[in-house]
């Protein structure tokens, strides 16, 4: 994780330069965040926090819950939810508890993954079903209940899909993770246009080499060989991750539906 400081402004940025909040900005706002217990929807969940949204954090484990509420300040501004995304009912009891906590929902990432790795030849079908079914399956659940409870809104909402670029590119050893995250963007397109005339919004990002714990887990070899491939010479930070999905969420991005950004400091480019 980058440090952080405050400008004058208020606008919290990272060493790196990025914005990862803006004081007031989604003031009054409701967002959901799934697989927001750690890692990247940790961040996510963070900077809408800090630009004023009140958010509910799911995770399939209660432990990760209780900390991520504790560390976003509290049940007044943060609660959270376990919650199996790849279940239906699941998904719709998390919409409830959402609106039931805070009054509705404006806001939907749905961020919630799993990695199975394992070349073709060695992939079990319960490795590729278990992955198709958190990503592409949990997302188009998360699709479902939030475009459902967005429409009856009159103000609308955005939701904001995480892909990643190796739903580009296809990652070895991914054949099922790529395929996902692939499915994700087609998904993404598909659902913005049936959605877009009730103002909700649907856009989807594609993370590139981002330092995590799974990352610096890898051999040095491994890490040495992806930087070598990235432009701006370095891995991205949670936090960068973050403030696109912030710019998404926000009034900033009003006119973009259907979209897919890459975070991957050029790679694949």
């Amino acid at each position: 994780m980058t440090e952080s400081t405050t400008a004058n402004t208020g606008i919290t940025v990272t060493e790196t330069g990025g914005v990862t909040a803006i004081p007031g900005l989604l003031a009054g706002k409701v967002a959901v965040v799934t697989g927001g217990g750690q890692g990247l929807g940790l961040a996510m969940a963070r900077s809408l926090v800090d630009s004023g949204a009140k958010v509910v954090v799911a995770d399939i484990t209660e432990e990760r819950l209780q900390s991520a509420v504790a560390e976003l300040g509290g049940e007044d501004i943060a609660a959270g939810v376990v919650c199996n995304v790849s279940d239906l009912a699941a998904v719709e009891k998390l919409a409830e508890e959402a609106a039931k906590a805070f009054g509705g929902v404006d806001i939907w990432v749905n961020n919630a993954g799993i990695t199975r790795d394992a070349t073709i030849r060695k992939m079990t079908e319960q490795q590729f079903d278990d992955v198709i079914s958190v990503h592409l399956r949990g997302t188009w659940n998360g699709l479902k209940v939030a475009t459902a409870l967005m429409r009856e809104q009159d103000r609308g909402g955005s939701i904001i899909n995480v892909s990643s670029i190796s739903g580009k590119v296809g990652n070895p050893g991914q054949s099922n993770y790529s395929a996902a995250k692939a499915g994700i963007v087609g998904m993404t397109k598909a659902v913005s246009k049936e959605v877009a005339f009730k103002n909700i919004r649907i856009n989807a990002i594609q993370p590139g080499f981002i330092n995590t714990a799974m990352t610096a887990a890898m051999p040095q070899h491994a890490i040495d060989s992806k930087l070598a491939d990235i432009p701006l010479g370095r891995a991205g930070e949670p936090e960068e991750v973050a403030s696109v999905v912030l710019f998404l969420a926000s009034g900033l991005s009003s006119y973009l539906t259907g979209t897919v950004t890459e975070i991957s400091g050029g790679r694949h480019i």
